[in-house]
C-alpha cells in the first residue's frame, strides 16, 4: 500500500472513530482520547506491515554482488570465487 493510500484511509477510520464518539455522546477529552489511541494502532500497524514485508523479500543479485564483494579479502573466498567491481570492455 503506497503512503496516499495509508494516509488517506487513516483520515477515514479516524473521522468514523470522531463520527462514533459524538453519536455515543462522549466528551471532548474521551473522543480526543479514543482518536490519539486509534492513530497509534494504525500506525503500529503499518510499520509492522511495511518491516514484515522487507524482512521476507529474498536478497537482491546486488546485494549478493556486494556481499561477494565484502569477501574479496577474507580467507573465505577461494581464489575461483573473488569478483570485482569492474568491468571488462572486451
Amino acid at each position: 500500500m503506497s503512503l496516499p493510500k495509508f494516509i488517506v484511509g487513516m483520515i477515514f477510520a479516524l473521522a468514523i472513530v470522531i463520527a462514533w464518539s459524538y453519536l455515543g455522546g462522549a466528551s471532548f477529552s474521551t473522543t480526543l482520547f479514543r482518536v490519539i489511541g486509534c492513530a497509534i494502532v494504525i500506525q503500529l500497524g503499518y510499520f509492522l506491515l511495511v518491516f514484515i514485508m522487507v524482512a521476507r523479500n529474498a536478497p537482491t543479485p546486488a546485494d549478493k554482488i556486494r556481499d561477494a564483494g565484502r569477501k574479496l579479502g577474507s580467507a573465505e573466498a577461494s581464489d575461483g570465487e573473488k569478483f570485482s567491481a569492474r568491468r571488462s570492455l572486451r
